[in-house]
């Protein structure tokens, strides 16, 4: 069993990995994202095991991927607080944005940069939309 350690515990890679997947899957679902899209996101380039990983919605994820995965679920819950309806909060990461920090693009388009930190980034946007990390 592979686990690692985190400030609030220990996380068995094996366990977390399934459940991260299909969450992750029903929220690019809601989000109509392609493919490459879903890829992007999830920081892989190997079609075999994108596949496979939707198919068995099962596998043994990187920490990276797992943070990953762990922000877009931030991202999708601070939609919908903020958004109550669900079809508003689900189209708001494709529609251009005027904040500063998405230059009149979308959020989805920062997202896709392919790096970690650029969803941390639209996370932490959107909890201070809200009103905090809460």
């Amino acid at each position: 069993m592979r686990t690692f350690t985190t400030p609030t515990g220990k996380i068995d890679l094996k366990t977390t990995s399934g459940p991260a997947l299909k969450t992750f899957f029903k929220i690019t679902e809601r989000w109509d994202l392609n493919v490459e899209e879903q890829m992007k996101l999830l920081g892989i380039t190997a079609r075999s095991t994108f596949f496979k990983w939707k198919q068995d919605q099962d596998g043994r994820l990187s920490m990276d991927t797992l943070e990953r995965i762990s922000y877009i679920l931030g991202i999708f819950k601070a939609l919908n607080v903020l958004l109550p309806e669900d079809e508003t909060a689900d189209k708001w990461i494709k529609k251009p944005n005027d904040a500063p920090i998405f230059g009149g693009k979308s959020a989805l388009n920062r997202m896709l940069s392919g790096h970690v930190s650029d969803l941390f980034v639209i996370r932490q946007y959107l909890d201070a939309q809200r009103g905090g990390w809460a």
